[in-house]
């Protein structure tokens, strides 16, 4: 289960925060996005990156759950479109036959 792309199949989260990640997830700049969330040089691989933003992540989620003061909804919704564009480099060369296949299916959606 150590996988990248497995461990972003296993992440479920809920409507709202995908629907808007998948949005944002369109407009994705990985230089830009990946050193402003990570705060570092920009990760050379997609697998490298998607377990850093799955870290990030899960960090955020917490908060989110324990109603932090401090969580950031935008931020959260920054990292879950970088997660589904990552995954989305990382789905199309497992499977290359289907590299125009949805980047947002890595994410399961919870209601």
């Amino acid at each position: 289960m150590n996988d990248p792309l497995n461990l972003l199949k296993s992440l479920t989260r809920p409507t709202l925060l995908v629907t808007a990640a998948r949005h944002a997830a369109q407009g994705y700049q990985r230089d830009r996005v990946l050193r402003r969330l990570l705060k570092a040089n920009t990760p050379t691989g997609h697998g490298e990156a998607v377990i850093k933003l799955l870290i990030l992540e899960r960090e955020l989620d917490e908060a989110r759950r324990t109603r932090i003061a401090g969580y950031s909804v935008a931020r959260h919704i920054t990292v879950l479109a970088a997660l589904i564009a990552e995954g989305g480099y990382l789905g199309s060369r497992a499977r290359p036959a289907q590299a125009n296949a949805s980047a947002t299916s890595a994410l399961r959606l919870v209601m």
